[in-house]
């Protein structure tokens, strides 16, 4: 009897684990195959710096302490986290999609304002990338910050949606 319970609950694990791979990128909400390629090249990139629209970073991430947010992160973060501070220029399309390879909270401010983002799509399961969240802005210049994170680096994506 204990063969047989082992024996099935080997068969169940193996298929549960079959269905996670089968959904891994997949299960994002819209595609980050664009992501995948880019996070593969992504240079290396200061706190501070300005991110490209169509471009990946592998942004250096300092304590939340010493980020310099401009506004306090929506959601607060943990003391013994990481964050960064970036820029971008929004294209006249005014909509940007930004995915992280990680754990972390985005915010994106523009005109002084936190703006709300318009979708967002997160998964477990992909490797390399933990989220796609997008947002609807006015062409010209933006913040973005990244706070909580659990390790010093993240990689990030500023694309256009498709």
């Amino acid at each position: 009897m204990k063969k047989l319970f082992i024996s099935l609950f080997a068969i169940l694990a193996s298929t549960s684990f079959a269905i996670a791979e089968e959904a891994g990128c997949e299960a994002f909400k819209w595609p980050v195959t664009r992501e995948q390629a880019l996070f593969a090249a992504a240079p290396a990139t200061p706190s501070g710096a300005t991110l490209a629209v169509g471009a990946a970073a592998d942004l250096a991430l300092v304590p939340v302490e010493k980020a310099g947010f401009a506004l306090a992160p929506e959601r607060a973060p943990a003391s013994d986290t990481f964050g960064a501070v970036a820029s971008v220029e929004v294209p006249p399309e005014g909509a940007i999609q930004i995915s992280l390879s990680g754990e972390a909270w985005v915010d994106v401010i523009q005109d002084g304002h936190a703006i709300k983002s318009a979708g967002y799509s997160g998964v477990k399961t992909c490797p390399g990338i933990r989220k796609s969240v997008r947002f609807k802005l006015a062409p010209g210049p933006a913040t973005v910050q990244f706070s909580g994170a659990k390790k010093a680096d993240l990689k990030v994506a500023v694309l256009a949606p498709e």
